[in-house]
């Protein structure tokens, strides 16, 4: 990459540490993305249903894209005036106090290790109180039953916690406590309303939560405001060649989206399409309790102003069927190719793909939901499985629609997009055309991360120039264009194919 920076210019550098790879991104006071750097990490599949992380090769992966995002850049140290984080959220790590050691393996949100565990919260009669008080359900994509079994698994990990000698985090937390070489221990609000184990009316550690799972408050984090210009430290010196980075912003990377998003009004709503698939709708300060199988969420804080709140759906497996699609069936080389193999037929032929590999996320809940394949006749080619693959993201967003609209009692009348597949314009287009609104991509994709450094930027005051907004909101528009027949006989097929992999 060209050298681009003069020595007078400042940028915020936006980690963002994701499912499948850690990016760093610099942006400019425009909001323009000077500089990306990118490096995938290694997905580790122990045993069916298992996903883990290299808490190690999370954190060097990181470090290196970070540095080499300034190297290519030319852009010094110096001139970097914040750092944000965003992070795969519910993914959990436990290490030592005194070392920094990792004690295992990250459990990624994938996991579906920790079912029985949450079976047994169900039995116990916690499933109303873990929905009101930390607006989520009892689901293994949680940490706080990743945590606990780590505790009952490792050798002496429990009386190692009641003791003080090990820490707990999310990803930001691993990140935070490496970069400043164990000197800050703590999350933000968003991550820490992930947990299962964090009030969200209260904003602190559940302690009905801690007990039911025997979790000693003392290996957690401190949690503090999104955006903050002291709590999070500084960068130890060693990292950036002498140079210490005030770390100023912190959230969950779906909340982060919704910042980057400028959704900031209450009503206002982004789907993210990653690995999974996240579509969030801020509820302004009013903490809405979903009746549709959603989550409630802090969305952020800023400062010492009240938490803002969201509701979410998630979709566990969206840019991970395009994956399987290639690592798995070969189907394809490159991810970019399904929007060439989709416009090859005029549909589907009446094949539904349910990509429930990780089970049904929202509004649907069902942690022993098994992917599968309907419609196949001889006729069946390998462009309409492709095809299928790609609606099926479609569908399940429109799933959480439908729900969000009946929780928080509006009807949305446009859909913020971002994340890699709204590269795809077959996807974005038959988006549109099953929800019934009108799409909106961005010119700046990069949502996650812009939101990050838009945090980091509010704890500088007016870091980002006022046109920042409007770079970044050149829109893309796709308008529904399938007749409402059509639509609505689609996704009825889509029903029925769900509940046939409901177990």
């Amino acid at each position: 990459m060209q050298n681009i920076a003069t020595t007078t210019q400042k940028y915020i550098l936006a980690l963002d540490q994701g499912t499948t790879s850690s990016r760093a991104l610099i942006f400019d006071a425009q909001g323009q993305i000077v500089g990306i750097a990118q490096q995938n990490f290694t997905q580790i599949f122990p045993q069916p249903g298992w996903v883990e992380h290299d808490p190690h090769e999370i954190w060097q992966t990181q470090l290196t894209v970070a540095q080499n995002v300034l190297q290519q850049t030319g852009i010094k140290p110096t001139q970097i005036a914040a750092i944000g984080i965003t992070n795969q959220r519910e993914t959990t790590l436990i290490w030592d106090a005194h070392t920094g050691q990792p004690l295992y393996n990250a459990i990624v949100w994938q996991d579906k290790r920790t079912t029985p565990l949450c079976e047994q919260l169900v039995t116990n009669g916690l499933t109303e109180y873990i929905r009101q008080e930390t607006g989520l359900i009892p689901d293994a994509y949680f940490s706080g039953t990743k945590l606990a079994w780590l505790l009952q698994h490792i050798p002496e990990a429990q009386a190692k916690a009641e003791s003080g000698a090990i820490k707990f985090g999310t990803v930001d937390t691993w990140l935070l406590w490496n970069l400043t070489k164990g000197k800050i221990h703590a999350t933000d609000v968003s991550n820490a309303s992930r947990t299962m184990l964090y009030n969200i009316r209260k904003m602190e550690w559940d302690e009905t939560m801690l007990r039911a799972l025997q979790i000693p408050e003392t290996i957690l984090p401190q949690v503090f405001p999104s955006s903050s210009a002291t709590r999070y430290g500084s960068t130890h010196p060693s990292w950036f060649g002498g140079v210490s980075l005030p770390i100023m912003g912190i959230a969950g990377d779906q909340q982060a989206a919704l910042f980057g998003q400028q959704c900031y009004q209450s009503g206002m709503a982004k789907n993210t399409y990653g690995t999974g698939c996240f579509m969030l709708l801020n509820t302004g300060t009013q903490l809405v309790t979903s009746q549709q199988g959603l989550l409630t969420t802090v969305a952020w804080q800023i400062s010492n102003a009240p938490p803002q709140y969201a509701l979410e759906g998630s979709v566990f497996v969206a840019g991970a069927a395009v994956q399987w699609l290639r690592d798995g069936l070969g189907l394809i080389n490159h991810a970019a190719e399904t929007e060439f193999y989709a416009n090859q037929v005029p549909d589907t032929l009446g094949v539904y793909v349910v990509p429930a590999s990780a089970g049904l996320g929202a509004p649907h809940w069902t942690m022993y939901a098994r992917g599968a394949m309907f419609g196949l006749t001889r006729g069946t080619t390998k462009a309409h499985i492709i095809r299928a693959t790609l609606e099926s993201i479609a569908y399940q967003t429109r799933d959480v629609l439908e729900a969000m609209q009946a929780d928080a009692k509006i009807t949305l009348e446009a859909l913020r997009v971002d994340g890699g597949a709204t590269a795809n314009n077959f996807l974005m287009q038959f988006q549109a055309d099953i929800l019934g609104v009108p799409v909106l991509r961005p010119a700046v994709i990069e949502a996650t991360a812009f939101g990050a450094a838009l945090l980091a930027g509010y704890a500088l005051g007016n870091f980002f120039e006022t046109n920042t907004f409007e770079t970044n909101q050149q829109l893309q528009i796709f308008y529904p264009r399938m007749p409402n027949e059509q639509k609505t006989q689609l996704y009825e097929g889509w029903q029925k194919a769900i509940k046939q992999c409901v177990f």
